[in-house]
């Protein structure tokens, strides 16, 4: 937000990168009349890094303040440690191939570990009114994608800033269940409830495009995951136990023998959370492991 126009503005930190001069988002702020320095809060949807990467060098360039939801500051801290361990976890625990995962946790490995992540300054609640200049905000919490993700929305303008809780196109990947948040899939279809029936003037992602006709767009998602969720128990029907196994009779955007690197990991950890969903609806039970081993219930 910047203090020299009477109009305040928001912006993303999402997809920014340094300029020959160091200074991030430059260019997009300069094309929309106002710089960095002038840049007075960063209000992030979730913590992964495509969206919360700058917002420590925006801070350190005009001192803003930088929110973020109680329930992400966790992921700030993990994603700076160990991503190659976490992985190992994740594939441990699905019952992947061996000699497979320690290939893709060799990959891991040689990646560069993001950036130091900064905890924010301000510690965000559902259903809290933010004081932006000119604008009238609300915090709306969305999990699912994240455990603490957010949407924005603006009564008076009626837009809705969703982040990633909502594309137009692309349906997102939800956050590995983990104990105390074990049906994220569950918790992502409750907040597609929630927004039903705002009926903005205009959806604003984070990625794709801005878009109308949220209703629809809901009723399209929930009707993806119904089809995963049967795919999912489908698979358990006919013998699949490991959670790598059942993955693999799932239908993704390319044949899962050749996904890797992020596509992997977001469709194991897709298939952990219908199956959360599951174990919540009483339809499954689980062995723990490593690997955990997953039943229908007679």
């Amino acid at each position: 937000m910047s203090s020299r126009r009477t109009r305040a503005r928001i912006w993303s930190t999402r997809g920014g990168t340094p300029t020959r001069r160091g200074t991030p988002c430059a260019g997009g702020l300069a094309a929309a009349g106002t710089r960095v320095e002038d840049v007075r809060g960063v209000i992030v949807t979730h913590a992964h890094t495509d969206h919360y990467g700058l917002a420590g060098r925006i801070r350190e360039a005009s001192g803003a303040w930088i929110a973020l939801h109680e329930l992400d500051v966790p992921l700030l801290a993990a994603a700076e440690c160990d991503p190659a361990g976490r992985l190992a976890g994740l594939l441990e625990r699905v019952g992947a191939p061996p000699r497979l995962a320690d290939r893709l946790v060799s990959r891991a490995r040689t990646r560069r570990r993001p950036e130091d992540l900064p905890h924010p300054d301000r510690i965000l609640q559902d259903r809290e009114r933010l004081a932006v200049p000119g604008f009238d905000l609300r915090v709306l919490w969305t999990p699912g994608h994240s455990p603490g993700h957010i949407c924005l929305w603006e009564d008076r303008r009626r837009l809705l800033l969703s982040g990633d809780h909502v594309l137009p196109e692309f349906a997102v990947g939800l956050h590995e269940p983990a104990p105390g948040r074990e049906d994220p899939l569950g918790g992502y279809l409750s907040s597609l409830d929630r927004l039903a029936g705002l009926d903005p003037a205009e959806v604003l992602p984070a990625h794709e495009h801005r878009f109308t006709g949220l209703d629809a767009r809901l009723a399209a998602l929930r009707a993806h995951h119904r089809r995963r969720l049967a795919q999912v128990a489908g698979a358990l029907r006919i013998g699949a136990v490991h959670g790598w196994d059942i993955a693999a009779a799932v239908t993704w955007h390319r044949p899962f023998e050749e996904l890797r690197g992020f596509a992997l990991r977001a469709a194991l950890q897709d298939t952990l959370a219908c199956l959360g969903l599951l174990d919540a609806r009483g339809l499954v039970r689980r062995e723990t492991g490593p690997p955990e081993r997953w039943y229908p219930r007679a």
